[in-house]
């Protein structure tokens, strides 16, 4: 299997001059593509930490990590940002979309740094609106959607760069059941046929019950890594 992310040795510290906080600590995790994996714990366990150090929003005390061959871990600010831009697609717990911007807006944004088309926009646009059930919302402003909706748009604005996998920070906290339901039916579809790699930070239990891999963090360590049976919907 290709391996999409390899973290060695990783650790964060935090005050380190007075009191150093440990958020992770001496962290060892590969993940091969296509995999569908929640990174869990209780709060100040390190799972959020270690995902913004997996995607290059913090960087780490000691150790390397090395995304689809390359290694991050002393890159330069600029050519971590164009780094991130190409390879990386973030969903965050409060959606992020830009209020002033519609939907197709906040989706084609990422494909506008990167230089695309407005051809090539649009038609990733409409493919990516239909895959997550808003074609009819191309037009239609943040303030007018529904948290769900929201956070559909932000998977797929995630998706629009075609990135090496999607880093997920809690998508499902501000959701309610159903929205939930449906966001991560997205998400596993996304993830069965076209073998997009995903990496949730969560407590949520309707995430893990969907994940194929439980990565237990406690104290910033990993005290667990299991694969799991996933509960068919």
């Amino acid at each position: 299997m290709e391996i999409v992310i390899d973290a060695h040795n990783v650790s964060k510290v935090y005050n380190p001059e007075t009191i150093p906080v440990h958020a992770v600590n001496n962290v060892h995790l590969h993940v091969e593509r296509g995999e569908f994996t929640a990174l869990v714990g209780p709060s100040g366990s390190g799972k959020t930490t270690l995902l913004n150090l997996l995607g290059g929003l913090d960087r780490p005390n000691e150790g390397k990590i090395v995304i689809n061959g390359t290694d991050i871990t002393d890159m330069k600010e600029n050519q971590l940002i164009d780094f991130r831009l190409n390879n990386i697609g973030f969903v965050f717990q409060s959606f992020n979309l830009i209020p002033v911007l519609t939907a197709k807006e906040n989706i084609e944004f990422i494909m506008l740094l990167q230089g695309a088309s407005k051809k090539q926009r649009d038609e990733r646009v409409q493919t990516l609106l239909k895959e997550i059930g808003l074609s009819d919302k191309t037009n239609t402003m943040p303030s007018q959607l529904s948290g769900g909706q929201q956070q559909r748009v932000a998977v797929a604005r995630a998706l629009a760069s075609k990135p090496q996998f999607i880093l997920a920070d809690e998508p499902t906290a501000n959701l309610d059941s159903k929205s939930a339901s449906d966001l991560l039916d997205i998400m596993a579809k996304l993830n069965k046929e076209e073998n997009m790699t995903f990496i949730f930070s969560t407590h949520d239990s309707r995430v893990i019950e969907r994940a194929r891999r439980v990565v237990t963090l406690v104290d910033g360590r990993i005290t667990s890594d299991t694969a799991t049976f996933q509960i068919s919907h």
